[in-house]
């Protein structure tokens, strides 16, 4: 969950630190540190508790602080409360080795009990300390090399790690490993850069190495050597990446919440014709040939918070269109119930990070049972797309906020994509009713624009309505209920307000005691064939004191006599208007958010990719 960065180079390496932590805090913002050296010179360690502002200002910005050798940290808690004690780096006693790391060290009990016992004291609650002293341990006690001690450590330690460390007797060099947490290696010009993820780096080099599950390197400026967990040199593949640095930027827009929702038609056009020409769908770049989709049985759907609701509005168009049974299942419960997997069955894993814990294991769950995965994921190299047999890439560029749209959208177009492909194959649609669903799928960007267009203003006053409600409640049947799973999920994690989404037939059993006078209910029908059902229960909860917003397709007028407040969307085949309904969801749940006056971007509590368990 947190976030790492390393230089080393020809500049000052403090600024360049903290440049590339405020392109992280996103992944945690409860301290962080830095600590640069100047050759032999002794570490200069600092750290604040708070957001990067306040370790900016007793850096001046990082000009106080001489040296062109260094890492940095943004913590997410997880061992030890936020505090300046356990905000990293961390040091050995003498000062010998310095490090960050990002994960979850699952014995760090054990090892600080052990190395308590050899003489070792500790001044903070973190399980970070554990692993940077005990790699100071095995250095002294085999007198080797850097690479030497941390694969000792790496055997012994038992969770997740990305570890940048420096050593005293090294100081030409950063040295890292990595265990199932995210981490990237950069060179440009004779400089080195290490960091947990890509917009860190993006305005200093393209040019990156994916160092892979247990592997280890040593960062010198402008050259990066890669070992196994023997200590063996091995080689790397330099990959490039095609990212524009000025996506990692605000661009003029007040929030990267708000700059991610407007990107939308843009992430969702690249990411359909990435897979469409000529009316086409070609899958032929991910390896998943018609044989392989004919001779699907089952498909599981396996992710996390959004990427969970993805699956869930995925499920409708897959079962209707290629008529294929679809489970929807949470990452995080998939392995613990020792899951029966059918051996023809297909596993998807949606993440837009690539390395969410939870869906990592899973993905590892369904390869030990020998099935079939399939990676719908935003970033290239990432752990589940290098681990799953074939890859969707999503193209929507780098995502900021905390809060997640365009990736979503963007996974949602793919799932769209299956979908519809999957029919085809398998002779569940004709070629003309093919064509027809295509031209829907690629009107899908102009009708986002429209939206982001036309609506805003109004959405804005409905929000400051209820920026001072205590509940608010979300309704949909089929499809409509996964979109109002995700619209709950984005008032809920950015505003603060009690949300949650019920499916609407669900609401007579107990749910509707929970309405009250002025209780805001938010209702979505965009499915013709549920609308008059879920008319009868916005009328129920109406009876009972809500307010009421509707969100329906342009032509349902009626609703105006039933809701006090409605939002259109254009029309669109009904398997494809979860991508068009979110959009008004996730500009509600925004401007409540800014109404009461909240960091929309960096909600409390909450960090971008969630990489431990």
């Amino acid at each position: 969950m947190c976030g790492i960065v390393g230089f080393i180079g020809k500049q000052q390496a403090a600024p360049i630190l903290l440049d590339g932590l405020s392109k992280l805090e996103y992944r945690g913002y409860d301290s962080a540190g830095i600590a640069v050296r100047n050759g032999n010179d002794p570490v200069e360690l600092v750290k604040a508790k708070g957001r990067l502002k306040a370790l900016a200002e007793k850096t001046n910005d990082g000009k106080d602080m001489y040296g062109m050798c260094g890492i940095g940290h943004t913590r997410w808690a997880t061992h030890g409360e936020p505090s300046e004690a356990n905000a990293h780096p961390h040091c050995s006693d003498d000062f010998n080795i310095i490090g960050v790391h990002n994960g979850i060290i699952e014995n760090y009990q054990e090892l600080r009990d052990k190395l308590t016992r050899k003489g070792y004291q500790f001044y903070s609650s973190t399980d970070t300390e554990v692993a940077v002293k005990l790699i100071d341990y095995y250095y002294k006690k085999y007198e080797g090399t850097p690479v030497d001690a941390i694969n000792h450590s790496m055997v012994r330690i038992r969770g997740s790690y990305a570890l940048a460390v420096m050593f005293k007797d090294y100081p030409d060099a950063i040295y890292a490993a990595r265990k199932d947490s995210p981490m990237i290696l950069g060179v440009e010009n004779g400089e080195s850069y290490i960091a947990s993820d890509v917009p860190a780096i993006l305005k200093h080099t393209r040019n990156v190495y994916y160092i892979g599950n247990m592997e280890m390197a040593r960062v010198q400026a402008g050259n990066i050597t890669f070992y196994n967990l023997d200590g063996d040199e091995i080689e790397k593949e330099l990959k490039r990446i095609e990212w524009d640095a000025e996506s990692a930027e605000k661009a003029g827009f007040e929030h990267f919440m708000m700059k991610e929702i407007h990107e939308q038609p843009k992430a969702v056009a690249d990411t359909l014709h990435s897979v469409i020409a000529d009316g086409r769908i070609n899958l032929t770049e991910m390896d998943l040939t018609e044989e392989d989709i004919k001779n699907i049985s089952q498909i599981y759907i396996v992710a996390c918070g959004s990427a969970y609701h993805v699956g869930m509005a995925a499920q409708y168009a897959i079962e209707d269109l290629a008529r294929i049974p679809v489970r929807v299942e949470l990452a995080s419960e998939f392995r613990y119930r020792r899951p029966i997997l059918d051996p023809n069955g297909l596993v998807i894993i949606i993440s837009q990070s690539g390395e969410t814990a939870d869906s990592v294991a899973a993905l590892r769950e369904a390869k030990n049972q020998g099935i079939r995965t399939l990676a719908v994921v935003n970033v290239i190299g990432s752990s589940i797309a290098r681990e799953a047999d074939n890859v969707f890439y999503t193209l929507a560029g780098p995502e900021i906020s905390v809060a997640t749209t365009k990736a979503y959208s963007a996974q949602l177009a793919a799932m769209n994509v299956l979908a519809l492909q999957f029919a085809l194959v398998r002779n569940q649609i004709e070629e003309e009713k093919y064509s027809a669903l295509v031209e829907e799928l690629l009107s899908l960007p102009e009708k986002i624009q429209k939206i982001l267009e036309d609506d805003k203003e109004r959405i804005q006053w409905f929000a400051a309505k209820l920026s001072n409600t205590k509940d608010i409640f979300f309704l949909g049947r089929g499809a409509d209920y996964a979109i109002s799973l995700e619209g709950s999920l984005k008032m809920k994690e950015i505003s603060y307000i009690h949300s949650e989404a019920y499916a609407a037939g669900e609401l007579k059993h107990g749910t509707i005691s929970l309405i009250e006078e002025g209780t805001p209910v938010i209702s979505v029908l965009t499915q013709s064939a549920l609308y008059e059902k879920m008319i009868s229960n916005m009328v129920e909860v109406k009876s009972r004191g809500a307010y009421l917003m509707g969100l329906t397709t342009y032509g349902n007028y009626n609703i105006e006599d039933t809701a006090d407040f409605t939002v259109y969307i254009p029309k669109v085949d009904e398997h494809f208007t979860s991508s068009l309904a979110v959009v008004p969801l996730q500009l509600m749940g925004y401007y409540v958010s800014v109404a009461r006056g909240l960091d929309v971007d960096k909600p409390r509590n909450l960090a971008k990719s969630v990489t431990v368990e």
